[in-house]
């Protein structure tokens, strides 16, 4: 009996459990193997495009998975891409500086050479698509206006590399994370700095805004083994999350159907998937506050839940989910489709891979190596030479001696019954 008739497209009412990405489907390796750094699902959700370290770019079927094309798009590596909210135009930006336009057909229709005098780090539209923000390793962001490709202000302030950097889908914010782990808030109007957050201790590596619920969290993770969220209306910690095995984190991504889910991409190639919920009150996640009254009962008043009233910080410990081997090596980039049914994630190990809701009841659905680490030889029994095989006639004592990598313990979902596994 095939359990794939009742698995439901993810959506808002069904369980957050039943919609989290838990099982490996596909990986993509371009013949001349580059580190990934960004991917961006196209406008029509249809095709991945990547960008890689020897400038190009490559399309990816999001349906079979299969490779369609690939074009060499700069003479540089590519570290940002960005496509506008109304998926017409396509930017990017590469280690040189360099700012290229682009068509959704791949016509590069304008360039804009030596906009920072550094590597791009990040590319990020306003929500009206009228304006962009570039920050790059030189310390400073830039606002640019899109039509004229005129620069128009210059964010002054950090005092390192910047390494993220985000325009708010609604309000007139943009954020940034640097190398001098700070992580600062800005007005886009007139390039002034709103606030500075202390609370990392190395690189911030990545930040992004909550795209969708109330829209009033931020997720920011850095190169000391944690990733925070705060709350946008008191500029506060709410949440930190600290990573497993006290790894460096460099990729973070929210769902775009449950605005509760985060999930974490680590330099060891780990992913663990999180619910804010278990941490916070989900009205701050979800949805906007409940509205109360005055004592006289006449009018309502500012509503801020119990844990935004003091600056205590919630440790969530327990992650929904987490994928110990999800790549050979650090994950750079991870992007969800906007259905929220495949995840997309690529690093170093120069590979994109795709993964997907299990089915339920899948015995094999935390088997394969993302979670125990064999590799295909270690499953086979093979030695490092490929030359030995346990059972073709040669002794134990004769068996080459190499230590398979350490396998975490198995655990099932919770909602899923899988014989074999304890939950």
């Amino acid at each position: 009996m095939s359990y794939l008739a009742y698995l439901l497209p993810p959506n808002k009412e069904q369980p957050v459990i039943y919609d989290v990405a838990t099982k490996f489907v596909h990986v993509s390796t371009n013949k001349a193997k580059h580190a990934i750094h960004t991917i961006k699902w196209t406008p029509d959700a249809r095709r991945v495009l990547v960008s890689s370290y020897s400038g190009e770019f490559t399309l990816w079927n999001g349906l079979t998975f299969n490779f369609e094309s690939i074009m060499q798009a700069h003479d540089s590596p590519i570290f940002a891409l960005e496509y506008s909210h109304d998926g017409d135009w396509l930017i990017s930006g590469d280690q040189e500086g360099t700012i290229k336009y682009w068509q959704p057909n791949f016509n590069n229709v304008n360039i804009l050479p030596k906009s920072h005098d550094n590597a791009i780090q990040d590319l990020a539209f306003s929500p009206n698509d009228s304006k962009f923000i570039s920050c790059s390793d030189d310390q400073f962001l830039k606002i640019w206006d899109f039509n004229s490709a005129h620069e128009e202000r210059v964010l002054k302030g950090h005092h390192w590399d910047v390494k993220c950097c985000d325009w708010h889908s609604s309000l007139g914010l943009v954020m940034s994370g640097s190398k001098d782990n700070l992580v600062k808030f800005w007005d886009p109007r007139d390039a002034t700095c709103i606030t500075t957050l202390h609370d990392f201790k190395h690189t911030v590596t990545k930040a992004k805004f909550q795209k969708i619920g109330n829209e009033r969290l931020m997720a920011a993770c850095s190169r000391d083994h944690s990733t925070r969220v705060f709350d946008l209306r008191t500029m506060k910690p709410l949440v930190s999350i600290r990573s497993f095995n006290d790894t460096d984190l460099s990729a973070i991504t929210w769902h775009p159907i449950h605005s509760s889910i985060l999930t974490i991409g680590g330099y060891d190639g780990s992913m663990s998937t999180y619910d804010l919920k278990r941490a916070i009150e989900p009205e701050i996640v979800v949805g906007s506050a409940p509205k109360t009254t005055t004592s006289n009962g006449k009018g309502p008043t500012n509503f801020l839940p119990g844990n935004l009233k003091d600056s205590h910080v919630q440790n969530l410990t327990d992650c929904l989910h987490r994928i110990p081997y999800a790549h050979d090596k650090a994950i750079f980039t991870m992007e969800y489709h906007p259905l929220g049914h495949i995840l997309c994630t690529a690093g170093a190990d120069k590979s994109l891979r795709f993964w997907s809701r299990a089915r339920p009841n899948d015995i094999h659905g935390f088997k394969d190596t993302a979670y125990t680490g064999e590799t295909w030889m270690e499953k086979q029994h093979i030695g490092p030479r490929g030359d030995f095989r346990y059972g073709s006639g040669m002794g134990e004592d004769e068996a080459p001696s190499y230590t398979p990598r350490a396998q975490p313990p198995q655990a099932a979902l919770p909602g899923f019954s899988i014989p074999g596994l304890s939950l």
